[in-house]
């Protein structure tokens, strides 16, 4: 399959990506327990860059499965919990 023109570089060939993303499909109707930083970032309302510095100074828990971190969604509300306002 070939790319519309303003897709590829310069060149004329086509970009090399990296494989897109595959998420697994939600079981009976349940949401994936494992969210990646961005779809936290949008979760929390903040940049992935923010959730990233959350994970490295460890004020939000987060799952390594190899080079990937990946955020459970039981700490995202615990999180929110815990810094909720009463």
């Amino acid at each position: 399959m070939r790319l519309p023109r303003d897709i590829r570089n310069i060149d004329g060939r086509e970009p090399r990506t990296k494989d897109p993303v595959v998420r697994p499909k939600e079981s009976q109707g349940q949401p994936c327990r494992l969210l990646s930083l961005q779809e936290t970032a949008i979760v929390l309302g903040i940049s992935s860059a923010s959730v990233r510095r959350l994970v490295w100074s460890r004020r939000l828990p987060a799952v390594r499965i190899l080079r990937r971190i990946q955020i459970d969604l039981r700490d995202i509300d615990q999180f929110i919990e815990r810094f909720k306002q009463r």
